[in-house]
């Protein structure tokens, strides 16, 4: 927050020089009205009221988790814009959600984590292998330099569409610790293997929900974003089932699958096709339901 406090304002304004708009031609301001870290929101609406009140133009409130499934409809060459219905999956640090979207403001959550995301489950993994942070790129970087299935991790049972990591984490930091009691050494000599196998398990995790998803409700348009939809072995598993099942899948740019001000965006000019504003009343929300 203190960052946001910081940056918020030459942001905003190197943001306008470039894109060569003064602030009076604004015409509404979409922000982020959460979920995500309190203290960040509050910068954000706050600035965001204020400046809409100054200009006198509407305010767009925009949950972040519709931006992500959204930002599909940015319109980027090359890339296209999934039909409704479809299914998309949200996989990010916070987040891990397979939502089934009938239009763009009329979605069903129809699974979610239980306990940790997705992108927890990579940084967590991260530091046990004393990655830094964010493991997520890292781990990704070093999975295809290894072998996948050079070492077996269960996949938790959890019924229905939900996901749960929380058990996979715990069994990985077991693993390793065994390991390196045998030998110190373990992790130096077999990163990329361990980093592979990893990453081969929760893909897997991901797809094997996908596909009871598919099958419950029958939709076999698949679009993924959030910061984790950028890792190769998610991707390359989706292209995969595209020829296997029959699936027609749907892969942001890279530049919109983490956190960014587009996806925002095109949500602030759908709901302002629509006249769907918010008031001065609003307030920031951490835990923000689609």
């Amino acid at each position: 927050s203190r960052a946001h406090q910081q940056n918020i304002v030459p942001v905003v304004d190197q943001a306008l020089k470039t894109a060569n708009v003064k602030p009076e031609q604004l015409t509404a301001i979409a922000f982020t009205r959460g979920p995500g870290l309190i203290g960040s929101l509050l910068v954000g609406v706050s600035f965001a009221k204020s400046m809409a009140m100054v200009l006198d133009i509407p305010m767009i409130e925009v949950n972040h988790i519709q931006a992500h499934v959204l930002a599909h409809f940015i319109d980027e060459e090359g890339f296209n814009k999934p039909p409704f219905p479809f299914l998309a999956m949200t996989i990010s640090g916070g987040h891990t959600q397979i939502v089934r979207v009938y239009a763009h403001f009329k979605m069903k959550v129809i699974g979610e984590t239980i306990d940790d995301a997705v992108g927890e489950a990579f940084d967590k993994s991260g530091k046990i292998l004393d990655l830094g942070y964010p493991a997520g790129p890292e781990i990704d970087k070093r999975a295809k330099l290894g072998n996948p299935k050079a070492f077996k991790f269960t996949k938790p049972k959890v019924a229905g569409l939900n996901f749960s990591f929380s058990g996979l984490k715990t069994a990985i930091l077991y693993f390793i610790q065994k390991q390196l009691e045998e030998n110190p050494q373990f992790i130096e000599e077999n990163l990329n293997d361990i980093c592979a196998s990893i990453q081969y398990t929760i893909v897997q995790i991901l797809m094997d929900k996908l596909k009871v998803a598919v099958k419950e409700t029958g939709i076999k348009r698949i679009a993924i974003g959030g910061g984790v939809s950028a890792n190769s072995g998610v991707r390359d598993a989706l292209k995969e089932a595209e020829t296997r099942h029959g699936w027609t899948t749907f892969i942001p740019a890279f530049e919109f699958t983490t956190d960014n001000a587009a996806m925002i965006a095109i949500v602030g000019h759908l709901k302002y096709l629509e006249k769907n504003y918010a008031d001065q009343t609003v307030m920031a929300t951490a835990r923000l339901k689609l």
